[in-house]
């Protein structure tokens, strides 16, 4: 199994930036833990700060990996255009929030993005990322 992680803006500053809210792991020693974790899968990491970026993320895996988990950061309360890039790919996509997003500012309790996904966890910390490929592991 293939399993693609998308992270975007801000994210490659984790562990450095609100540490209240983020935690003060940076994620690429998360993805170390992952990767020891789920030994029978490959799991991939991107991250970028460019919306366009991400889309073109997407439209490179989403027909050949095996599921997306998928951090948009701001841009999950924004972008139709990363929706419509979920949308038109075959690949299952997990949303994921390290925080619970409804804990947080009202402009955060919509997301642009949950219609096309498989589904949406938040609120566990980088542990959202387990929970997520776990939930892509379950048979339907």
């Amino acid at each position: 199994m293939n399993i693609q992680i998308i992270n975007g803006p801000n994210l490659n500053l984790l562990g450095v930036r609100e540490k209240s809210i983020y935690g003060s792991a940076d994620f690429e020693s998360y993805l170390a833990q992952l990767q020891k974790h789920f030994t029978n899968i490959t799991i991939n990491y991107y991250q970028s700060n460019v919306e366009g970026e991400i889309i073109n993320k997407l439209h490179e895996v989403g027909f050949t990996c095996d599921g997306i988990v998928l951090n948009a950061g701001a841009y999950t309360h924004t972008s139709v255009a990363i929706a419509d890039a979920i949308a038109a790919i075959k690949t299952p996509t997990i949303e994921v929030h390290i925080s619970n997003v409804y804990k947080r500012e009202e402009f955060r309790h919509h997301s642009m993005l949950a219609a096309s996904c498989k589904g949406v966890i938040a609120g566990f910390g980088m542990h959202s990322y387990r929970l997520a490929i776990e939930s892509l592991l379950l048979k339907d």
